[in-house]
């Protein structure tokens, strides 16, 4: 066995928002990435479209940047939990975590369950208090909440000695001691690296054996299987056997090998024991696969990833308006796209159902696979989706188990009361309450998945958009009995046309509209919501008939409210199991699964 000290491989994880991405940035601007002339975008790992417009990082991202003679790997994940199945599977290439906390927020949700993960792997994590210029920072606290996390989570002796370091990603300064000495760049942070994480140990002259945890794709190469040298040396050109999941072998060649230089891609000839190399020429590969050498073939065990805890149908699109916006709108067009999505998506499960235009779409959460319909509209797709529900299993005595998430919620002190009144009709359990020194008040629930859904929006609107929000899947318990579904109705359209300034001046005393005048509707689509819980048919196309007579008072001007306009998310939040979301490139519509009148009164009638 030889170590490679020239090399380290490491990964950022972290909740939400707590700086990952722009730390890394800072990484590559003082590690000399970049020219001195040349223009950098912000968060330049976020190079999804996605990505920058909500200012998420949703897939991994891997890059290198050298430290004087040192090569370090940058593996920069996820922070959100529904993308959890990202930092599963590339913790299994990295040596050492950089487990970043915001200096104010301190642990949250996320944060516990990427320590958790590496932890059990046995990674070295070096905790970065980051954002120690927030206002209200409170760097040593959170350092204490952290020792605590880790002690909970049941860390050796050797990992609960973590190396903490204190930065400000935005700034680009970091420092062992802010009380002391101000931080002046980001040296504290790759020494820390290069001094705690321990280089990548292995045998190169043994048989080849490389786990892949990652593919992409190539327009010029096609499918590259993205990986880490367990054993061995790998050179282009070379001939090997894949290890597929299911026992069967494939012999195949490595037609283009690559490593990662700053952003970009390398060609190289060969590669050692730990390096993290793109392989181009694999066309049958999938991740979690093993690449060895053909006369010693020996595959790896592969991370198990969670199971989803929420599932969708998507089906072929049958409204009225279909095939007017989509390219891609046929049931063999679903199949395969969805099908390809589960090749790179591992934490995301696609079942055929008895109906050949329906598939059931099983993911981590609402978030998870709302990125996958609206990645999908903006390639073309159209289709309907329904309500998200969760997955239920039963355990060896047969006794029903839903899935339960912990909630975290910090809220300025008036809206308590309102918070905990909502969460209590969703059966949650409040676990912990406490107030930081700024006032918030910061809560944690334990509360079913299903008790989540369609509670972000309400929670927005009772905290007038000052409480924050985020929770991550805690564990399967006993079914925790019947919630109470949305208390308000739908709004419905009496026939297809064109709404007009007049049919909505009507319709809107009788709710909340979700359209305006001149869009195109259709017989059983849904255009707003009734207070009441009861679904009411308006005519939103009726126009005022011209005659000669003219009264006093009766032309006045019609002063419609401003319609709520939905995003995706509130879409699929709003609709009850009765109603459906229309996905199209260009449109967004909610629908009733039966369209006409009549017939919606007799199933009900039927089905009481």
């Amino acid at each position: 066995m030889s170590k490679m000290e020239k090399l380290r491989n490491i990964a950022i994880i972290a909740h939400v928002d707590h700086g990952k991405t722009t730390l890394v940035d800072q990484l590559l601007k003082q590690s000399g990435t970049f020219r001195s002339n040349e223009q950098v975008d912000d968060r330049v790992m976020d190079s999804n479209d996605l990505e920058r417009e909500r200012g998420i990082t949703i897939l991994s991202k891997i890059t290198s940047v050298m430290y004087g003679d040192t090569k370090i790997n940058i593996v920069d994940t996820p922070g959100h939990a529904d993308f959890g199945g990202e930092v599963e599977r590339i913790l299994m290439m990295v040596d050492g975590v950089l487990l970043l906390v915001d200096a104010f927020e301190g642990c949250m949700p996320q944060t516990r369950f990427v320590l958790k993960k590496a932890l059990a792997l046995g990674k070295k994590a070096i905790v970065v208090v980051n954002k120690i210029d927030r206002p209200m920072a409170r760097p040593a606290e959170v350092v204490d909440e952290v020792l605590d996390l880790f002690i909970e989570l049941g860390a050796d002796d050797e990992q609960i000695e973590f190396p903490v370091v204190y930065a400000s990603g935005r700034d680009g300064v970091a420092t062992y001691d802010p009380e002391s000495t101000p931080g002046t760049d980001m040296k504290p942070i790759f020494d820390m690296i290069v001094n705690e994480v321990s280089a990548p140990e292995g045998d190169e002259n043994a048989p080849l054996q490389i786990l892949f945890t990652n593919i992409e794709y190539d327009e010029y190469v096609g499918r590259i299987g993205v990986g880490r040298v367990t054993r061995g040396t790998v050179k282009n050109g070379q001939a090997v056997t894949l290890c597929h999941a299911d026992g069967t072998q494939t012999k195949t060649k490595i037609s283009k090998l690559y490593m990662y230089e700053g952003l970009r891609r390398k060609e190289v000839l060969e590669a050692r024991v730990g390096d993290i190399i793109q392989v181009a020429g694999m066309n049958e590969l999938n991740i979690g696969e093993t690449a060895c050498d053909p006369e010693h073939i020996d595959p790896m065990p592969f991370v198990k990833i969670d199971e989803p805890t929420l599932s969708m149908n998507f089906m072929v699109n049958n409204s009225p308006f279909a095939g007017q916006d989509g390219k891609f709108v046929t049931s063999r067009n679903l199949r395969e796209r969805l099908f390809k999505e589960v090749e790179t998506n591992v934490s995301l499960k696609v079942e055929e159902t008895d109906s050949a235009d329906t598939f059931k779409v099983s993911g981590r959460g609402e978030l998870h696979l709302s990125i996958l319909i609206e990645t999908m509209r903006r390639q073309g797709y159209e289709f309907q989706v329904s309500p998200p529900s969760v997955i239920y299993k039963r355990d060896d005595n047969g006794q029903l188990l839903e899935p339960i998430e912990l909630l975290m919620i910090e809220v300025p002190e008036e809206y308590v009361g309102v918070v905990m009144e909502r969460l209590g009709t969703r059966k949650a359990e409040i676990k912990n309450m406490g107030t930081r020194d700024d006032g918030t008040s910061h809560l944690e629930f334990l509360i079913p998945s299903r008790g989540l859904l369609g509670f972000r929006s309400q929670f927005l609107t009772d905290t007038n958009g000052n409480g924050i929000m985020s929770h991550v899947f805690e564990s399967y318990e006993p079914f925790k009995g019947d919630l109470d579904q949305r208390t308000t109705g739908s709004i419905i359209v009496h026939e297809t046309g064109e709404s007009t300034g007049y049919g909505l001046f009507n319709t809107q005393s009788r709710g909340r509209l979700f359209i305006g005048p001149g869009t195109p509707v259709y017989e059983g689509m849904v255009v707003g919501e009734n207070p009441k819980n009861e679904d009411i048919v308006c005519n939103v196309c009726k126009k005022k008939q011209m005659t000669n007579t003219r009264a006093a008072g009766s032309d006045d001007a019609l002063r419609l409210v401003p319609h709520s306009q939905l995003s995706l998310e509130q879409c699929l939040e709003f609709i009850k199991n009765d109603e459906l979301v229309e996905i199209t490139p260009n449109n967004i519509r909610l629908r009733k699964r039966i369209l006409n009148k009549e017939l919606r009164m007799k199933y009900e009638a039927k089905n009481k």
